[in-house]
């Protein structure tokens, strides 16, 4: 269904990301891994979308947060696969902490990474689309930002941030056949949620327990392929922020 796109997936040496890049590749798309720290993770989801789905797959380690390094990272990206068609923004951190005591540079932080981050590429990677008329934009942002979380002020604002910015974006890039969605995933098993065994935050999911990285990845693979789903923000998320 893919075949001859290239997806480039941010975040995509581990947890969510590397399910979406694993998943697009079955679809036969060519895929562009972003990664900020760990190479040989980013390398190691490359070897198996190739080998699995005989794609091409390439990593590249990239702040998304610096706006020259996304752009430096996006054009060599264009000279190795011609051109980019999807792009899924997945890269997020946290800096857990109560309002009344978070550090300026933890707010920062996450904003940057989350919120910036998701900007620097919808911008460097908008020129493409609108050269190719088509291009698909996937924002990973959380069930935080719908419904806030008590600790994560910064990470809830950042989320909720991309809500609009996939909305907005919609609008403005749907004339010249660009589509912008985002899936807004609740608790999902991954290095960054850690064991969430006791969190009694698990009783409030009415389907009674942790989502997997996959049944993101399936979302993603959904909005890719629907050509005419643009501005909205699919959860997948248990029933928790419905």
């Amino acid at each position: 269904m893919l075949k001859g796109k290239t997806a480039i997936v941010t975040g995509g040496s581990r947890g969510i990301g590397k399910a979406i890049a694993c998943r697009l590749a079955s679809l036969g798309a060519n895929i562009a891994v972003i990664y900020a720290g760990n190479t040989e993770a980013a390398e190691s989801v490359c070897r198996s979308c190739t080998e699995a789905y005989d794609v091409e797959a390439r990593a590249y380690r990239c702040d998304v947060s610096d706006f020259a390094a996304v752009k430096e990272t996006v054009a060599q990206i264009k000279t190795d696969f011609g051109t980019v068609h999807i792009l899924v923004n997945n890269a997020g951190i946290t800096r857990d902490g109560l309002l009344a005591m978070m550090k300026e540079e933890d707010y920062d932080a996450v904003l940057d990474t989350n919120l910036k981050g998701a900007f620097n590429m919808i911008r460097h990677c908008a020129g493409l689309f609108i050269r190719n008329r088509e291009g698909c934009i996937i924002n990973i942002t959380s069930v935080a930002g719908i419904m806030g979380n008590a600790g994560q002020c910064n990470y809830s604002a950042s989320k909720a941030g991309l809500i609009g910015m996939t909305k907005s974006a919609a609008r403005e890039l749907a004339p010249k056949g660009i589509r912008c969605n985002a899936i807004a995933p609740g608790f999902i098993a991954t290095d960054m949620t850690g064991n969430q065994a006791d969190n009694p935050l698990l009783n409030a999911i009415p389907l009674g327990r942790m989502g997997e990285t996959e049944d993101v990845a399936e979302a993603a693979a959904y909005l890719a392929t629907a050509k005419y789903v643009t501005g909205e923000v699919l959860r997948v998320d248990g029933g928790i922020a419905m």
